[in-house]
């Protein structure tokens, strides 16, 4: 595990990588972010920023979800992974904004997960990115950019890993770090392909000495 000093290098160094990290799902209001966030559940960002303009253009209120059926929904969103099952919390999320929220995004977390295929990644993503609220969200790349550094355990949990950055990482810089981990982990140390060899971070990271040494990564 790294020291709190090791853990502020980290941090520094890829904000010099990714300054300007920032969310990469095209949206215009906190709704459109929410459906967008929704949306990528097991998928990537850029294929759902293919869908999304005709999508928007198409439904800019949770009623206009509404007033279409389950299958057009879905054939609006086919070429997203799980459609089928994100049409139908798309339809139910709008219900609920509509029945509990006056039809705006509420702003907490909790009430946030209370609406059908958020869990807590999306509300941390959509309080922090639409409401500028202080929060973490752990997606696959933050989590495994987490454990390969070092940050936290191998063992941990996705929860556990939240609360570890929080704790190690100041609140006023929770937003900006989950946006460059994440850069980090889709640029640079990728899940099948990671950077090690030009990595400005090998001196701190076990993982990546274990590669070099075991000659998976090719020297630069």
């Amino acid at each position: 595990m790294l020291t709190k000093k090791q853990i502020h290098e980290v941090l520094e160094t890829i904000k010099e990588m990714y300054p300007e990290a920032e969310c990469e799902l095209h949206h215009s209001n906190a709704f459109e972010l929410l459906i967008a966030v929704v949306l990528s559940a097991q998928c990537t960002d850029a294929l759902v920023n293919k869908v999304t303009p005709g999508l928007f253009k198409k439904y800019k209120e949770p009623q206009d979800y509404l007033e279409v059926s389950q299958e057009e929904l879905e054939q609006d969103i086919r070429s997203i992974g799980l459609y089928r099952n994100k049409a139908k919390n798309i339809k139910k999320l709008s219900a609920s904004l509509l029945e509990q929220f006056e039809g705006e995004v509420p702003r907490s977390r909790e009430e946030l997960m209370s609406l059908a295929g958020v869990g807590r990644k999306t509300a941390n993503v959509v309080a922090s990115v639409a409401f500028k609220t202080p929060a973490i969200a752990v997606d696959t790349h933050v989590e495994r950019v987490s454990k390969r550094l070092g940050i936290c355990r191998w063992k941990d949990n996705v929860r556990e890993v939240e609360e570890t950055l929080m704790k190690k990482v100041p609140k006023e810089e929770w937003a900006d770090t989950h946006h460059r981990l994440i850069f980090f982990g889709r640029y640079h140390c990728r899940a099948r392909d990671p950077q090690c060899a030009s990595c400005p971070l090998l001196h701190l990271c076990r993982e990546g000495q274990k590669r070099m040494k075991r000659g998976e990564i090719q020297h630069a």
